[in-house]
């Protein structure tokens, strides 16, 4: 399905939408695009749910070479799908990186969000070594070796057409200004998402890979952005790494619709 497309300041956002009923806007990690929820998407569909899944701002089809890339513009750029879609209250859900998005956008804006989803959210700012750090510059800055990085994210199993989007990714990532795009989601950016928690009073799903790689403990990762919320949960995914939706996407789904039945009352 071809893509739609909302003009921003600075540029514009491509969305792919599927479904009917109430909405849920899917939001990808940094350096993927909207295929990331390939495998997701039908099941939310299947399951009585309007599906929009948004290439993040510089990333997929999305316009590049954008001002900023700050989460809390990012958020901006979801209720600015919802708006489009005249879907409000929509369920929000960001992986990874945009897990920080969501949370701005149902702070920023309550009466368009009717609850969110964080998959592998990052709760700690701690910052890596030296040589942690060096290597994450190399790898931000080369979309073959981003290729390479992505792949351990998937550390028990991987979809089985994960080959083909991988390249597809890596291909996207050559494109100018694609790599500016990674390197900007992931910047520190004040204020943190965790110091905007308290005015979400929404309810909140918190979902992990039980084996995701980039935490030492995503059990305790999961239970620590938890408790940052009013009204929150945290759930892990079994067999699963940081992409959850990816490569446990029926169990990730259960939990989901699980958790959207109750919030949108579908």
């Amino acid at each position: 399905m071809s893509a739609s497309y909302g003009e921003r300041p600075g540029g514009r956002v491509a969305y792919e939408v599927h479904g009917a009923g109430p909405l849920v806007v899917l939001s990808h990690g940094m350096g993927e695009n909207r295929g990331s929820f390939r495998h997701l998407v039908p099941l939310l569909v299947a399951a009585g749910y309007r599906v929009a899944a948004v290439d993040v701002r510089g990333h997929g089809e999305s316009s590049a070479g954008w001002p900023t890339y700050a989460p809390a513009e990012v958020g901006g750029d979801l209720l600015a799908v919802v708006r489009a879609l005249g879907g409000a209250p929509a369920v929000l859900v960001g992986s990874s990186s945009s897990a920080a998005a969501v949370v701005f956008a149902a702070a920023d804006a309550p009466e368009l969000v009717a609850g969110i989803v964080q998959i592998g959210a990052f709760v700690d700012r701690a910052k890596p070594n030296p040589v942690m750090r060096l290597a994450q510059a190399v790898v931000l800055r080369s979309p073959r070796l981003f290729g390479r990085f992505h792949r351990t994210l998937f550390p028990v199993t991987r979809p089985t057409d994960d080959a083909a989007h991988r390249r597809a990714l890596v291909a996207n990532l050559r494109e100018p200004g694609r790599m500016a795009a990674v390197r900007g989601v992931v910047a520190p950016a004040e204020p943190h998402w965790t110091a905007r928690t308290a005015e979400v009073r929404q309810p909140v799903l918190v979902l992990m890979g039980a084996r995701d790689p980039d935490f030492p403990d995503p059990g305790a990762e999961a239970r620590a952005a938890r408790r940052l919320f009013a009204t929150a949960e945290a759930r892990m995914i079994a067999e699963s790494g940081h992409y959850p939706h990816a490569d446990q996407p029926e169990r990730t789904a259960e939990q989901l619709t699980a958790f959207l039945a109750v919030v949108t009352g579908a």
